[in-house]
């Protein structure tokens, strides 16, 4: 078996490159990136490596060349239409080449009613998918995140100098998950045919959601510093954190958790792995130094 992972160099790219090692050796694993050059270690380490570009079809034929089994983890663009026309390229080129199974990265926000501003893609999958692939020689599985904790870690100096979470939530809980579990996740998904051979859905939580006054104590306790919760509305979220980039992507994520959209757990993980997800204080507290 030949298994491809798209996104290789990224943060869930990087820890699915390595999870797979532990289940299939490296020389049935190829890694697709936009930079080769960028990619050098990974190639020193004995990995096989394909450049490819979501927009370029004929890349992605190159690459998945005698591929079986494909990970795809889509690109970090905000634009709707672009996710949706690099997923359906990438359809079109395992379909040319003949690659038989894919394990789509998803997230949890594919409510139709989800105001996340990448919301119509996540909701297009589970809405076109099966009947994309139906008429199509693909086995399948969507896997979606929960959100990530990891954010969290690095975000907690600029929480303790707040004294406060200021998530726009209100009352309301999140999901969330690391990405070393999901990658484990994913994984073994790709790995064990039964789990992602009639179009299986999951979602990829802790075993419990937290809302913001769990959250804000469970910082607390991890940081020995006093963390509240004092919410800001949406629009001054999206003002605070526009100079990164993304505030008002980041707001619309949080407009759709005060709806009630963001909460819900699942023991997926537990199914696919045979062991609990780390929780929300061992994961801070084992990545959080002070």
């Amino acid at each position: 078996m030949q298994y491809f992972i798209t996104g290789a160099t990224g943060h869930l790219g990087s820890k699915v490159v390595a999870e797979l090692s532990k289940l299939v050796p490296k020389d049935a694993i190829r890694l697709g990136v936009h930079t080769p050059a960028k990619a050098a270690g990974l190639k020193n380490a004995g990995y096989q490596l394909a450049a490819i570009n979501y927009t370029d079809t004929s890349t992605m034929v190159s690459a998945f060349q005698g591929v079986d089994v494909l990970i795809y983890i889509p690109s970090l663009t905000y634009d709707v239409q672009d996710r949706i026309n690099e997923f359906e390229n990438t359809l079109t080129a395992m379909k040319t080449v003949g690659v038989k199974n894919i394990v789509d990265v998803s997230f949890i926000a594919d409510q139709f009613n989800n105001p996340f501003q990448m919301a119509g893609y996540y909701a297009y999958l589970p809405a076109y998918l099966p009947a994309r692939l139906a008429s199509s020689p693909f086995g399948y599985a969507v896997i979606k995140n929960a959100l990530y904790a990891d954010p969290l870690v690095p975000y907690l100096p600029e929480l303790i100098q707040r004294q406060n979470v200021i998530y726009p939530v209100g009352d309301q809980a999140m999901s969330f998950i690391s990405r070393q579990n999901s990658a484990t996740a994913i994984a073994h998904v790709a790995v064990k045919d039964y789990l992602r051979d009639h179009g299986q859905n999951y979602l990829l939580t802790m075993k419990q959601n937290y809302n913001m006054v769990e959250l804000s104590t469970i910082m607390t306790k991890v940081t020995g510093q006093p963390i509240g919760y004092s919410p800001v509305s949406i629009r001054e979220f999206a003002d605070i954190y526009r100079f990164e980039g993304d505030g008002d992507e980041l707001a619309s994520m949080y407009a759709a958790a005060a709806k009630g959209l963001m909460d819900k757990t699942t023991d997926d993980f537990q199914r696919i792995t045979g062991h609990l997800p780390q929780d929300m204080s061992s994961f801070l507290t084992q990545n959080y130094h002070k």
